[in-house]
């Protein structure tokens, strides 16, 4: 299997991806699309054609993030809008509606109300490091946010996903938002949940991101037949509302972070960090191409002990694993 290299780097941006890309009619939905790198993500995508739904928790900062992809796009509400004037194709379409990966009922509620075909989801939303918290299940909130929410949505959205392969006669791509946090940890399936364990917020955040990465795979292997594949996606460090969680002074010992707050240089832009997001989601070099782990706008390397911070671990694209895992989830969401 030959390993995806690209014209593009860590410096590229979401917007030099979909340069020259016509999206018109390409039917997305991202979640977690209303700030961070998931509203640079719908931007460059809205830019370029496509018509996007930003699945949020609150509809006010939706009403935000819509207002500002409109007003940098010129892009409208409602599907089907005309193509610009120019060379290139016209913005596309965006809009809001509510998702809480925490509510499985507005999960089936957001599923209900979609119509009609879906070309790509991107599985964007997440949290990081979190302080022991508990879902009304008992569920571990990283794991349940980061993996058995984006699950559930996936599954409810199946057939839409089938549907869109089938109008447009090419695979339709799901993108799983996972993280170098991932070599932190493997999915610890005898307890899952730090029931016995103590907890670790980095320990759960990586073993979250591996859980990522593992449903790309489980997708791929359930669902390629019917038309949808999926790819992981390691954004890169950047500084956004994900970090919220963590104390001023330990984003300043690990040197994200000054003083006064201002990050550190060798963190992405939030434009760079969409980058790998949107050449999964929409690019033509990825075109029938599942199961796989990408970072920096390209396919990643095994990880190696002497390049840390890159690479993916075996255990997050092992297919056992992957089959455990899925397992899993379809009994605790039951």
């Amino acid at each position: 299997m030959t390993r995806i290299t690209t014209p593009f780097s860590a410096a590229t941006t979401a917007n030099e991806v979909v340069d020259g890309l016509d999206l018109t009619g390409k039917r997305i939905v991202v979640t977690g699309g209303a700030s961070g790198i998931g509203i640079e993500t719908a931007r460059s995508l809205v830019a370029a054609g496509a018509d996007v739904t930003l699945a949020v928790r609150r509809p006010e900062q939706g009403e935000q993030a819509v207002a500002d992809i409109r007003a940098s796009t010129g892009a409208g509400g409602d599907a089907g809008g005309d193509a610009g004037a120019g060379s290139g194709p016209g913005p596309g379409t965006v809009r809001a509606a509510i998702l809480d990966l925490e509510k499985r009922d507005t999960l089936q509620a957001f599923a209900d109300a979609w119509q009609g075909p879906l070309d790509v989801l991107i599985d964007n939303a997440g949290v990081m490091a979190t302080p022991e918290t508990r879902t009304p299940e008992g569920w571990e909130l990283q794991f349940s946010n980061n993996h058995l929410g984006h699950f559930a949505l996936a599954n409810a959205l199946r057939d839409a996903l089938v549907a869109g392969a089938q109008a447009s006669g090419t695979p339709s791509r799901l993108v799983s938002l996972s993280s170098t946090g991932h070599h932190r940890s493997p999915v610890v399936f005898d307890d899952v949940m730090f029931e016995r364990r103590e907890y670790d917020p980095w320990a759960a955040y990586g073993q979250s991101k591996t859980a990522n990465s593992l449903f790309a795979v489980g997708v791929t292997q359930r669902w390629a037949d019917d038309g949808v594949l999926a790819n992981a996606v390691h954004p890169g460090g950047i500084i956004t509302p994900l970090q919220r969680h963590l104390p001023k002074q330990e984003m300043l010992d690990r040197g994200w972070i000054d003083e006064e707050g201002t990050p550190n240089p060798a963190f992405k832009s939030t434009q760079q960090g969409a980058a790998t997001s949107v050449f999964v989601a929409v690019h033509p070099l990825v075109e029938g191409v599942g199961a796989r782990y990408f970072e920096d706008v390209a396919e990643a390397e095994p990880f190696r002990d002497d390049a840390p911070g890159r690479g993916v671990k075996d255990y997050a694209l092992d297919p056992e694993q992957s089959d455990r895992l899925w397992t899993l989830s379809e009994q605790l969401l039951a």
